[in-house]
């Protein structure tokens, strides 16, 4: 990775450490976490894409984060892979989405089993935002029949 990219990538981690700490109380989703699936289904409704220019093809981002028995973020989350092939601006634009979805879904509400066994460790979040770009219409000139 570039320098420019380390530094954006510590940048929106610190700003998302922030946001996410200063989110406090007002955490989404009423109902306990019980599982670990229940656990990534909450964190996926809490994920928007992020806005794109026509014919991007979006990226692949994955985050380590751990929790508390509260529900909150233990530590720094920490970018763990990003799309090769990604620009600049797409990574920044990732990265703000991650800090924003975990602003939103922060703090969780866990069941004390799941709870018990979740804090403290560290749970790798993916975000699969590939797109696939528009077949382009194919002219059917080949299906042309030509009167003699």
């Amino acid at each position: 990775m570039s320098r420019r990219g380390r530094w954006g990538t510590l940048l929106a981690l610190a700003i998302g450490a922030e946001l996410v700490a200063s989110h406090g109380a007002s955490a989404q989703g009423a109902a306990q976490l019980n599982t670990l699936h229940d656990l990534f289904m909450q964190v996926r409704q809490c994920w928007r894409s992020p806005r794109l220019p026509e014919g991007d093809l979006g990226m692949q981002i994955t985050v380590l984060v751990a929790f508390n028995r509260n529900g909150e973020i233990l530590g720094q989350p920490r970018i763990t892979y990003e799309s090769e092939n990604a620009t600049d601006d797409d990574r920044i634009a990732y990265r703000k989405a991650v800090v924003a979805t975990l602003q939103r879904c922060t703090p969780l509400s866990f069941t004390k089993g799941l709870a018990g066994a979740i804090a403290g460790q560290p749970i790798t979040f993916r975000f699969d935002d590939r797109r696939k770009l528009p077949k382009p219409r194919e002219r059917d000139t080949w299906l042309t029949t030509k009167t003699l």
